[in-house]
């Protein structure tokens, strides 16, 4: 592709997302040079700062599927990955993908979620494949997470280890928008 094709493709991507995302304009870059680079972005950020919107609308933006789970910590490996289900009629068991399988995958308030979860997702983004009930499945490209954490409430999470957040090519931290940047968003 040349160069001049793929800057004018970023620029309307990028005003796409601008045009529903207000006042996250250097976000948007960072998150279009993940993309592009094919890595991996952390965002940390209090709620309300247009994460999940952001995640959603850059899906749609470049027509690709969207994903999002919710992490908890009842989360089990299993709940993302996948897992082998019993089908009583043919009497086998038959492997059900988990969201992982997925373009865009939004692990929303991945600190949430037990060490054994984040570490099976932070194994899939690093691998490019998911091991479950003994298969191994390769995620398909473009396969890329916007992975979020709540840097307001620490009680009930595990945090990321530093070993392991070499996974996410950024890590971007987020605040609200300022008082004129709001006056934007009410009045559009």
């Amino acid at each position: 592709m040349d160069l001049s094709v793929f800057q004018k493709l970023s620029d309307d991507i990028r005003k796409e997302i601008s045009s529903v995302v207000q006042g996250q304009e250097p976000l948007i870059d960072m998150l279009l040079i993940s993309v592009f680079a094919r890595g991996h972005c952390l965002l940390e950020g209090p709620p309300g700062t247009a994460k999940t919107l952001l995640a959603r609308c850059l899906a749609q933006v470049i027509d690709l599927d969207f994903g999002r789970v919710q992490f908890t910590p009842d989360l089990m490996p299993g709940d993302v990955l996948g897992v082998n289900l019993f089908n009583f009629e043919t009497n086998e068991f038959r492997l059900t993908k988990g969201p992982v399988f997925t373009d865009i995958l939004l692990a929303d308030e991945i600190n949430r979620a037990p060490p054994k979860t984040q570490s099976a997702l932070l194994q899939a983004m690093q691998e490019k494949q998911v091991t479950a009930a003994g298969h191994t499945l390769p995620l398909e490209a473009p396969f890329f997470v916007l992975a979020t954490q709540n840097p307001v409430e620490h009680e009930g999470t595990y945090r990321l280890p530093e070993a392991q957040l070499d996974r996410f090519l950024f890590r971007v931290k987020l605040d609200y928008p300022s008082l004129d940047q709001e006056v934007t968003i009410l009045q559009n």
